[in-house]
């Protein structure tokens, strides 16, 4: 299976009573997992393991996942952190001019003050929010993904245009 084969879901963020289940925060919450989800993959030292699923449990952004052979605290503990892919063929259906975070990589970020600061080599899922890094003069630049602070994205063109806190740039690149 290629990489394309599947798109990031959300990602295990703890555990989740004693019996091996796992808390999973979704990020996007138009992908429609149905009670026919039978597995998931996970990202296992960069490589996509199937994860075959014996419950789950949608609350919110969250669901409680039981996984087949982890039925212990300790067991469940070794998701934590792990990244969480579904087959493409669950991928949500976009409107026009929406666009999931992940396919942000490659987008060239222009700065309301400073100007175009670089392409986005990585998009970095957070329990809290996604961060974007970029490279800008050979120095990485994380900025926080937030709806306040994009001005414009132009899918077509492949430009985020934003207008990051004062300093946060600078931040990076005085190091």
């Amino acid at each position: 299976m290629e990489k394309e084969d599947f798109f990031y879901f959300g990602k295990i963020v703890k555990t989740h009573g004693l019996k091996g289940e796992v808390t999973l925060r979704v990020d996007d919450d138009n992908v429609d997992y149905g009670d026919g989800l039978k597995y998931v993959m996970l990202d296992v030292n960069g490589a996509k393991i199937p994860y075959f699923i014996t419950d789950c449990v949608l609350q919110d952004k969250k669901i409680f996942v039981s996984f087949s052979d982890f039925d212990t605290l300790e067991k469940a503990e070794t998701l934590i952190g792990k990244s969480v892919y579904l087959p493409s063929s669950m991928r949500p259906e976009l409107e026009d001019g929406e666009i999931l975070v992940e396919d942000l990589k490659g987008f060239e970020v222009i700065d309301s003050v400073k100007g175009n600061i670089g392409k986005i080599t990585d998009v970095m899922e957070n329990p809290t929010q996604c961060v974007l890094q970029i490279l800008m003069n050979g120095k990485e630049v994380l900025i926080p993904f937030h709806d306040d602070l994009v001005e414009e994205l132009d899918i077509e063109a492949k430009v985020l245009k934003i207008n990051a806190p004062e300093g946060l740039i600078d931040m990076y690149l005085d190091l």
